[in-house]
C-alpha cells in the first residue's frame, strides 16, 4: 500500500511540474513576441527607401518570413506624401507539405488592420500541381473582401516545359474549382515568356520587373506589377518587396472575392 501511494505521489509531481514547464515555455514564447512587435512598432522611416512609379494609385507590399514580426497597424499607417500602403500579399505555402511559419500571424494581423490581403503558394515544379494545391487549400481561408488565390512560380528545377505547364495548369484548376474565383499567376518577365506565355494570358497576371519607371515590359495585361524589392515601411524590419495595382480603387474592389 506504501509503495502504491507512493507512485501516486510521484505521478502526480510529474503532472504538477510538466503543467509548470508548459505554461512557462507559453509565457516565455508570448513575451518573446510581444517584445519583437514593439520592435517592429518603433522602426521608422522617413520614406519608403526605393523609386515609386508614378500613375499608380494602390500601392502594396508583399511578405514571407523573411520580414519576420511585423507591426501591421504601423505598415497601415505610413504614409508619404499621397502614397499608402493599400494591400499585402502574404506567402501561405510552399510545395507539398509546408506553410510559412508567420502564416497564421500575419493573415490574422493584417485582417485586424483592416488591410486587403492575398495569400500566395511558392510552387515547386518537381512536385503534384494538385497535391500542391490541396496543400494551399488546407492552409488557407479566404473570406469576402481578400483578393484571389496566387501560385508563384519562378523555377523549372529542371522539369520538362509541357510538365512544368500541366502541374501549373493542375494547381489553377484545383485552386479555382475550391474556391470559385480565377487564380493569379505571380512571375517574372522572362519565365512567362518562356515557359507560360499564350497558355496562360487568360488568369491574371502579377508580374516582377525591376528598374522600369512606368510599367514592366510584357506583351500582355498585368493586374500587379512587383516593382522593387528594396522598399521600406514602417512596421518592418527587413527590406520589403514594392508592388503596384494596374487600375483604380473600383478596378481593385471588383478583383476582390465576394
Amino acid at each position: 500500500m506504501a509503495n502504491k501511494k507512493a507512485k501516486n505521489n510521484t505521478g502526480w509531481k510529474i503532472l504538477f511540474f510538466s503543467l509548470c514547464a508548459a505554461v512557462l515555455i507559453m509565457a516565455v514564447f508570448l513575451i518573446t513576441e510581444w517584445g519583437l512587435e514593439r520592435r517592429a512598432h518603433f522602426i521608422r522611416y522617413t520614406a519608403f527607401g526605393t523609386d515609386i512609379p508614378v500613375n499608380y494609385p494602390i500601392h502594396g507590399i508583399d511578405v514571407s518570413r523573411y520580414q519576420d514580426i511585423i507591426d501591421w497597424e504601423s505598415v497601415r499607417d505610413m504614409k508619404v506624401e499621397n502614397v499608402q500602403i493599400g494591400f499585402a500579399f502574404i506567402k501561405a505555402t510552399e510545395g507539398l507539405n509546408n506553410e510559412d511559419s508567420y502564416f497564421d500571424r500575419n493573415w490574422k494581423k493584417i485582417k485586424d488592420a483592416g488591410l486587403p490581403r492575398g495569400a500566395y503558394h511558392y510552387f515547386l515544379a518537381t512536385k503534384s500541381g494538385k497535391a500542391q494545391a490541396e496543400n494551399f487549400i488546407h492552409s488557407v481561408e479566404l473570406l469576402p473582401g481578400d483578393l484571389p488565390p496566387v501560385l508563384d512560380i519562378e523555377q523549372t528545377y529542371g522539369v520538362p516545359p509541357t510538365l512544368v505547364r500541366q502541374r501549373v495548369r493542375d494547381w489553377l484548376v484545383t485552386v479555382e474549382q475550391y474556391y470559385h474565383t480565377l487564380p493569379i499567376i505571380y512571375t517574372y518577365v522572362d519565365f512567362y515568356n518562356q515557359y507560360l506565355k499564350a497558355e496562360f494570358d487568360g488568369y491574371p497576371l502579377w508580374i516582377a520587373h525591376y528598374l522600369q519607371k512606368e510599367r514592366p515590359s510584357i506583351y500582355r495585361d498585368w493586374a500587379f506589377w512587383q516593382h522593387s524589392e528594396a522598399g521600406r515601411v514602417n512596421g518592418i524590419d527587413t527590406r520589403v518587396d514594392f508592388d503596384v495595382f494596374c487600375g483604380d480603387s473600383a478596378a481593385f474592389r471588383q478583383l476582390l472575392i465576394n
